[in-house]
């Protein structure tokens, strides 16, 4: 069956049976980590679920069967080891994990560790989890990093991660942590897809959620504004309900084929073409598919968290 921008998560999962499963959802105290998680465990999955506020993640999630949840701040690095130490003393392997948790257009900050915020959240705090957790995916499995067409703003910067020499925007330090997201998913896919552990990254759509709470209503308006002057005529921007945001995560992570998906760049429910074109919305840049970059934003990454992988 063909999905497109409009599917829900209950269209993809229409007939899926996920029984056995457990999986693993970050961010899921609002917005599409609930909702991810809600149609997971709909039909049959265990999820464990994620999230810095377990009081929120609590009463969001309140409803949802076969869930438990874990602590996680993925602004700390301490509180990342802490939840991957207690996950691998538990010895339970996990068949999906779903990098959903993020922050976007912060103003300049840093994390408890010293890292930008979105780029230390969004990027370094998974890359220590799912690095540290890699050996519970079993043989089959696969890893979903929730990226942004945001990728598009801007390309890592592996000389100036934090910066420190580069002048800070709330959108180019959200675009570099996108892309982030989706060089990790090419690198770690390269890395596990030997003993058939698969990655890839998603984009959900523009979904209006807790996410843009840093944005004020004009911010988010002169965004939608500038999309729209780059479209063609007819196409232009609109928001997805949460169903239908969450549902290319769990159409990555359950539906489409392990080798189609692998290492690769998803939107509205299906693989995103390469387009380097700035005026339109849709693909994926090729800087955020280079494998070399991937591999340089890896050894970076583990300089800056003090770990090799």
């Amino acid at each position: 069956m063909t999905f497109g921008a409009t599917s829900t998560t209950d269209d993809v999962l229409e007939g899926v049976d996920l029984t056995g499963q457990r999986i693993l959802v970050t961010g899921v105290s609002a917005g599409l980590g609930v909702e991810t998680a809600r149609a997971l465990a709909a039909h049959g999955a265990h999820v464990v679920g994620a999230a810095r506020d377990l009081a929120k993640a609590r009463t969001a999630t309140a409803g949802i069967p076969n869930l438990e949840l874990v602590e996680l701040d993925l602004a700390s690095l301490a509180s990342v080891r802490a939840c991957a130490d207690a996950l691998n003393a538990d010895g339970r392997q996990f068949d999906r994990v779903i990098c959903n948790a993020g922050v976007m257009a912060t103003p300049f900050g840093k994390t408890v560790d010293g890292f930008e915020t979105q780029f230390g959240t969004n990027h370094l705090g998974h890359f220590v989890l799912v690095n540290r957790i890699a050996g519970l995916i079993k043989p089959g499995g696969r890893l979903v990093n929730l990226s942004s067409a945001g990728h598009r703003f801007s390309d890592v910067d592996l000389d100036d991660p934090n910066f420190e020499t580069t002048p800070y925007t709330e959108f180019g330090a959200y675009g570099r942590s996108k892309t982030a997201n989706i060089l990790f998913a090419v690198e770690f896919d390269r890395r596990h897809k030997a003993r058939g552990v698969r990655a890839a990254a998603v984009h959900p759509g523009g979904i209006q959620t807790e996410l843009g709470r840093h944005m004020t209503p004009e911010v988010t308006q002169a965004m939608i504004d500038s999309i729209n002057r780059a479209q063609p005529a007819g196409a232009a921007f609109s928001w997805k309900t949460i169903p239908q945001g969450a549902a290319t995560s769990v159409w990555a992570a359950e539906v489409a084929p392990a080798d189609a998906v692998g290492g690769l760049y998803c939107e509205d429910c299906h693989i995103a073409e390469p387009q380097d074109d700035p005026g339109l919305r849709g693909g994926v840049r090729a800087y955020a598919l280079d494998p070399e970059r991937a591999k340089a934003l890896w050894a970076l990454s583990e300089t800056m968290v003090g770990e090799t992988f």
